[in-house]
């Protein structure tokens, strides 16, 4: 294995977890930095969505009191609600995740102009969700419907196509329905769990038996900058969400997106 793919992994884990709770799509961003690095990796599809989870778990990490509350006292009435909320917030995009699986690995291989496409329209969708957002209603999660969940999960199964971002989508999805911005945010990275592991963990298992010694220390060396950066995006991305629009995510997407789309097309 040459080193430079180990500094590779190093870069892209950075990315991931930078990306991964921003609205700009982290799996977007991954698949651009993998073409301009030439990365290469006969697991990186694997490589891709296994470092993902390391951003999610630094979401578990961070609000790790709540999910001890969940855990230790499920036998009240309002943690059992919280898990389904979770639960039905997650069957949209395990139905697909299962149904369509092998059509979203190629998706994940190497689409350049898919990506770019997704930014530029998703960041005119942020755009004018922003300016024509209803007002909140629901101030807590504890609050949220459960068609709310479920319709919250159908907007992140959109995020299948690369490009398109998950938190984005499941946080816009959450502002049409009347969340607020803070509750939409944390909604998304409490849903991210469900959906991270088990795609994880039916991509290890399709696929463990190719792995190579070399190709899990490139995965581990991702894995880890990702919780690392992922920590530090999350902290700082609540801290913006409860003050501030998502229009400057709007304009860099569309920004982004053209000047991609210019250099892959002329």
């Amino acid at each position: 294995m040459p080193f430079i793919t180990y500094i590779h992994a190093f870069i892209l884990g950075l990315i991931e977890g930078a990306t991964e709770f921003l609205p700009i799509s982290s799996t977007g961003h991954l698949i651009l930095a993998q073409d301009a690095l030439e990365f290469s990796l006969e697991s990186k599809i694997m490589f891709t969505i296994v470092i993902q989870l390391g951003a999610i778990l630094a979401v578990c990490w961070l609000y790790r009191q709540r999910l001890f509350d969940v855990a230790f006292h499920l036998n009240e009435r309002k943690q059992q609600l919280f898990v389904l909320r979770i639960f039905i917030g997650f069957l949209p995009a395990a139905v697909i995740g299962l149904l369509f699986h092998d059509a979203i690995e190629e998706l994940l291989l190497d689409n350049p102009i898919v990506v770019a496409t997704m930014l530029v329209i998703g960041g005119i969708a942020i755009w004018l969700i922003e300016k024509f957002k209803p007002a909140p209603v629901t101030e807590t999660i504890d609050n949220m419907t459960l068609k709310q969940a479920f319709l919250v999960g159908c907007a992140q199964a959109i995020a299948i196509i690369p490009g398109t971002s998950r938190s984005g989508a499941t946080i816009m999805g959450g502002l049409l329905l009347k969340l607020d911005r803070k509750v939409a945010t944390e909604f998304s990275f409490f849903l991210a769990m469900p959906v991270m592991v088990a795609a994880t963990a039916l991509n290890i298992y399709k696929h463990y038996d190719t792995l190579t010694l070399n190709e899990i220390w490139v995965i581990a060396i991702g894995f880890v900058m990702s919780f690392i950066a992922g920590l530090i995006a999350v902290k700082l991305f609540v801290g913006y969400v409860g003050k501030h629009s998502f229009i400057p995510f709007a304009i860099y997407r569309i920004l982004f997106g053209c000047v991609l789309l210019a250099y892959y097309l002329i």
